[in-house]
């Protein structure tokens, strides 16, 4: 049995014709070729296969396909190009903020919803100030919201850096 499902990831629609139990990891790399989201645990636990629906960043190997119909997907390969990087791109270059660069696609693309997230005015769990109009982005509020994103190598401190100035809070 397949299912129909119509999508669009970075800019361009796709109509394709999967099984109901494709999760939409499983789509993007094989279906789609799109490669540069990774495929860590497949239980939701590292973030490495983190990617943007609607701008709000998931765990690709926890969402089924067929629920991303007629929505928004952005990848690694829709945020920047290599003639003209997304800021965190850059700036993750800049502050070395990947060695192996396995879990790094996952990492920028969880920034960047993160990132919008504090533009919504989303608290975590170390906000100072809930009331505050504008939430101050410290380097506990990035290790608390990038908790879900785990590195192997232990390059926190890097992309931590590398979050911040791409913030412009360097």
């Amino acid at each position: 049995m397949t299912v129909d499902v119509g999508l669009t990831v970075n800019g361009a629609h796709h109509d394709v014709k999967i099984d109901p139990r494709t999760t939409l990891l499983d789509l993007l790399r094989e279906h789609l070729g799109l490669t540069g989201t990774k495929k860590g645990c497949d239980h939701g636990q590292c973030g490495a296969c983190t990617v943007l629906v609607d701008g709000v960043r998931k765990n690709a190997c926890m969402n089924l396909a067929a629920s991303c119909g007629d929505r928004e997907i952005v990848t690694i390969e829709g945020l920047g190009t290599e003639q003209a990087l997304h800021p965190l791109q850059a700036a993750f270059v800049k502050h070395d903020g990947f060695q192996c660069g396995y879990c790094t696609p996952g990492q920028i693309c969880s920034a960047a919803g993160m990132l919008a997230e504090l533009k919504r005015g989303l608290a975590s769990a170390v906000t100072a100030d809930l009331r505050a109009p504008v939430m101050e982005l410290t380097e506990n509020e990035v290790r608390e919201r990038m908790s879900g994103n785990i590195c192997r190598c232990a390059a926190y401190p890097n992309i931590v850096a590398a979050i911040l100035e791409a913030a412009g809070k360097a």
